[in-house]
């Protein structure tokens, strides 16, 4: 017998009671559709999956797309209070290694042209943390996933736009391959 929430239980509920979500697309609004009931931790992903969500948006960019399930398997190792406070974001770089992406951390944008970024969606410590994964455009920002209920992709102009002229907890610039 599985325990619920345990990483088995999870992955076998992700895996065969979920029907599979459309291989190789985008997530956006992590609390609509099928992705919102997929598991991660205690909770059903549309409360603390952002961080899953934007390593397998990444993947899909780079084209080596990843089953959700196995990406959320994976970073099952990583979560923070039985997975109640979603993934640690300082750990997300292993996943993306894992699964085959090269990157470079950093607390700031700066240059970063692909992106995974992780803020607090208030204040610090008093707010949760928001994990998005993000593409730099030349008129600004192309954002996968920033609200729990947007089922499409949001523009922001400047990085203080998307950030909310909040300093970001991690950036993950990743290095697109030629």
């Amino acid at each position: 017998m599985l325990i619920r929430g345990s990483r088995k239980y999870n992955f076998r509920h992700n895996k065969e009671r979920m029907q599979p979500l459309p291989f190789g697309q985008m997530i956006n609004g992590q609390g609509l559709g099928l992705v919102s009931k997929y598991r991660y931790g205690i909770c059903p992903m549309s409360f603390n999956g952002c961080e899953v969500i934007a390593v397998h948006n990444a993947l899909v960019y780079l084209g080596k797309p990843q089953k959700l399930a196995d990406i959320a398997f994976y970073m099952e190792k990583f979560r923070v209070l039985m997975g109640f406070f979603g993934c640690n974001v300082y750990r997300t770089g292993k996943a993306l290694s894992h699964f085959g992406a090269e990157f470079d951390y950093s607390r700031n944008i700066g240059d970063s042209d692909i992106f995974i970024l992780s803020y607090w969606t208030g204040r610090r410590f008093l707010s949760s943390i928001h994990t998005v994964f993000c593409i730099k455009t030349g008129e600004g920002y192309n954002v996968y996933n920033r609200f729990n209920n947007c089922p499409t992709v949001r523009f922001y102009r400047t990085a203080d736009e998307l950030t909310k002229s909040k300093r970001p907890i991690a950036v993950y610039s990743i290095k697109k391959e030629n």
